[in-house]
């Protein structure tokens, strides 16, 4: 039985059968393996990470991508960084935007994803809204001068190609690109092994943005089961909205989610993403003795 073993992790990994191997190769950036597993369907993995299955994709793009228009609400133009899948794009256009731009650096991608997962995007990249550009997220948000409703930043982790997309100056350039009312949202990872990573996420875009706050998506097939986002904006109460306002515009959109819903959408900030630390007669030198709260500044009274 031929498996595949993630190993993003210290000290844990996660296996999956390949029960067919339907491709491997380089491309200008990374190492794809894409295969097919009987529970998950087919399987994405770029330099040994796996980024999405046909089973559980909807939930990541579902919430990196209604949550901020959601809470917009009247979101015209957005950015999308990365992406390649097509999967966040396809929830965005959901809404009565007008103009989507998505930023690529590796259009390898785009196609592999087109030629094997073909319902992720769903002809997003058709659409007549949509303007692709297959370049490097930072030389475009420095080089742009469009402006935009909402940014969101779909990008793998910060190593390799995305590893700029996690720097202060980065979202310091996102700001810039906002309109009044803006917001941005991005992907941080598997907070339970990783919370410094989650932790200076929401530092560096606290220099930019007036409110920050995590939420989280479920995603069985990421690490600890568990995404941690971060949405950041002009004031808490707009990043969740009364439930009566996202109802509202729930029903009107009618956006055909699988998971989002605008109760899963306020419920997603409550779920501070906070966990007790390894043992200390296990834990390394350098891992703190009692927890660290993620951001606490920043959402510990803001459940309003």
């Amino acid at each position: 039985m031929n498996v595949f073993q993630e190993k993003l992790y210290e000290h844990h990994s996660q296996v999956f059968t390949m029960d067919a191997d339907l491709y491997r190769a380089r491309t200008k950036f990374q190492d794809v393996l894409i295969f097919e597993n009987r529970l998950f369907g087919r399987v994405l993995v770029l330099d040994g990470v796996v980024q999405l299955t046909e089973r559980d994709n909807h939930i990541y793009h579902e919430m990196i991508a209604h949550v901020p228009l959601m809470a917009h609400g009247a979101a015209k133009r957005v950015l999308i960084i990365g992406g390649g899948d097509g999967g966040t794009l396809k929830e965005v256009l959901k809404h009565p935007v007008e103009r989507v731009v998505l930023v690529e650096i590796d259009d390898d991608v785009i196609e592999l994803s087109k030629r094997f997962f073909p319902q992720v995007s769903d002809g997003a990249f058709e659409d007549r809204r949509v303007t692709l550009v297959i370049g490097h997220g930072v030389e475009y948000v420095t080089q742009t001068e469009e402006k935009f409703d909402a940014v969101i930043v779909d990008s793998t982790d910060p190593i390799g190609p995305g590893e700029q997309l996690f720097t202060k100056a980065f979202y310091e350039l996102c700001r810039n690109l906002l309109r009044p009312g803006g917001m941005i949202a991005l992907q941080s990872g598997a907070p339970f092994y990783n919370p410094e990573q989650l932790e200076s996420v929401c530092s560096r875009l606290a220099c930019s943005f007036d409110a920050v706050r995590p939420f989280l998506a479920p995603v069985p097939t990421y690490a600890g089961g568990m995404l941690a986002l971060v949405a950041g904006g002009e004031g808490h109460k707009a990043l969740r909205p009364p439930i009566e306002t996202l109802r509202a515009q729930f029903d009107r959109l009618r956006p055909n989610t699988g998971y989002y819903t605008p109760e899963v959408h306020r419920a997603a900030f409550t779920l501070v993403p906070a966990f007790t630390p390894a043992p200390t007669r296990l834990a390394q030198p350098e891992v703190p003795s009692q927890p660290a709260p993620v951001c606490p500044a920043l959402y510990a009274s803001h459940h309003g």
